[in-house]
C-alpha cells in the first residue's frame, strides 16, 4: 500500500523546509529519488503528486521538498505568501538546502537511511541538480527535465544593469498575476561563485549516469539548452520530446487522476533509465 509521510527539514539561514515522501509500505527502504523543483515552483505544483505515485508504484521512494526561500509556507503550501523569503533566494542557498535534504535522508533519523539517491531536477532545479551531482558522491543518477544550461537564461541580459542599480527586480508570475521580487544578491551570487555556478562547467564534471529530457516546444527554456548540456557531457543520454512544453503537459491546478501524456512518457523513460543504472 502506498503511503505519504510529511517532514520538516532544517534549511539555509535557519529556515525550515517542508517535504513529503511517497513509498510502498511493503518496501520502506526502496531506492530513493529526490525531486528538485524550479524557479517559481513548489513541491505540490500541478501533477507532482502523480509523479510521486508513479515512481512509488515502480518500486522507488520519492521525496519532494520546498526550497527554504521559494515563497510558500507550511500554512500556505501552494501560494506565494512569503515574498520576502523569495526575494532573498540565491543559487547557493538552494545548493545548501539540497545538501540538507541529502543529509536528512542519509541520517536515518526519520526515514530508513540511504547514501545513494537519484536526483530529478526541473528547470532551474535541473541546474541545481547538475551542480550537486558534480560535487556530492551521494548522487548516483541524474535526471533533468527542461533544465537550464545557464542560470542567466532566467532573465533578459538587458535588465541586469538596472537590476543592480535598483537592488531589486520583479518577475511576473503569469499564473497568479503576482510580481515576484528578487534582490540583486541573486546576481551577486553568480559574481562571487563563478566556477561553482557555471552549469556547463559542472555538467562536464558529472560522472554519474545522466538522462536529459527536453521538449521541442519549451518556450521557457529553449531546446538549445539540452543540446548544450549534451555537448558538455557526451556520455549523457538525451531524449527529445516532440511538441512538448516546459512542464511536459502539466498545469496548476491539475485536476485529473492520471499523469498528462508527455509527463507519463518522461516517467516511462526515467524508469527504463533507472533500471539500467540501479542505485
Amino acid at each position: 500500500m502506498l503511503k505519504t509521510e510529511n517532514y520538516t527539514i532544517p534549511g539555509a539561514k535557519g529556515r525550515l523546509m517542508t517535504a513529503d515522501l511517497t513509498f510502498d509500505d511493503q518496501n520502506p527502504a526502496a531506492p530513493l529519488i529526490i525531486f528538485v523543483h524550479g524557479f517559481k515552483g513548489f513541491k505540490d505544483w500541478g501533477s507532482h503528486h502523480l509523479m510521486a505515485k508513479y515512481f512509488a508504484e515502480a518500486g522507488y521512494r520519492y521525496l519532494k521538498f520546498n526550497f527554504s526561500h521559494n515563497g510558500v509556507t507550511p500554512e500556505h503550501p501552494v501560494d506565494f505568501v512569503d515574498l520576502i523569503a523569495f526575494s532573498e533566494n540565491t543559487f547557493t542557498i538552494e545548493l545548501e538546502d539540497l545538501k540538507h535534504v541529502l543529509d536528512f535522508v542519509a541520517s536515518g533519523a526519520a526515514v530508513p537511511a540511504t547514501s545513494s539517491v537519484t536526483l530529478i531536477g526541473h528547470s532551474m532545479g535541473g541546474g541545481i541538480s547538475i551542480i550537486k551531482a558534480a560535487e556530492d558522491v551521494r548522487v548516483k543518477n541524474l535526471i533533468t527535465m527542461g533544465s537550464v544550461a545557464d542560470f542567466k537564461n532566467l532573465w533578459p541580459e538587458a535588465v541586469e544593469q538596472q537590476w543592480r542599480l535598483a537592488g531589486i527586480m520583479h518577475f511576473p508570475n503569469q499564473r497568479t498575476g503576482q510580481e515576484m521580487p528578487v534582490k540583486s544578491t541573486f546576481l551577486n551570487d553568480i559574481d562571487h561563485n563563478p566556477a561553482r555556478l557555471n552549469i556547463l562547467r559542472r555538467a562536464a564534471e558529472v560522472t554519474q549516469p545522466w538522462l536529459i529530457c527536453h521538449g521541442t516546444a519549451d518556450e521557457t527554456v529553449g531546446l538549445e539548452h539540452a543540446h548544450r548540456l549534451k555537448a558538455a557531457n557526451p556520455h549523457a543520454e538525451l531524449v527529445v520530446f516532440e511538441g512538448v512544453d516546459h512542464v511536459f503537459g502539466g498545469t496548476h491546478p491539475y485536476l485529473e487522476n492520471a499523469l498528462p501524456g508527455p509527463l507519463l512518457e518522461l516517467c516511462n523513460h526515467a524508469v527504463k533509465f533507472l533500471k539500467k543504472h540501479p542505485f
